[in-house]
């Protein structure tokens, strides 16, 4: 049986700062590179400190965000994660626990790096997005 595999709406990564000054074409390249995942109520999606290696867009669901165990917000459909992940390889920075069943899509850096180096405008819009992220 041959199954598609879900990926997200352009809607939903419009949505994602990173990826807002994409264009339609390069945001279905994103959208094609991501897999669908979902996280049960009650689970840890990420722990801080522990190794990371994936970015995840909500669709729906809520989660909780601590830092150093002090409360941080929490998340919701729109939101995303492991943006720093994604891109530096480097440990999460938050813990992040599903209050309901929390509806997502991923990609990991070795989905994203190809696609970034086969696509010098999704690269080059992202440095910028990156810049105006540090510069806010």
């Amino acid at each position: 049986m041959n199954r598609a595999v879900a990926t997200p709406s352009i809607d939903v990564l419009q949505r994602v700062p990173l990826f807002a000054g994409l264009e339609r074409k390069e945001l279905e390249s994103i959208a094609a590179s991501m897999r669908e995942r979902t996280f049960p109520a009650g689970d840890t999606v990420t722990q801080e400190g522990a190794g990371g290696a994936g970015f995840f867009v909500v669709e729906n669901g809520e989660a909780e965000v601590t830092v150093h165990g002090e409360p941080r917000g929490s998340i919701g459909p729109g939101d995303y994660f492991g943006e720093i992940a994604l891109l530096t390889g480097s440990d999460r920075t938050a813990t992040i626990v599903a209050k309901s069943d929390l509806h997502c899509y991923g990609m990991t850096p070795w989905d994203f790096r190809p696609l970034v180096e086969s696509n010098p405008g999704i690269a080059w819009k992202l440095l910028q997005s990156m810049a105006e992220k540090l510069r806010s």
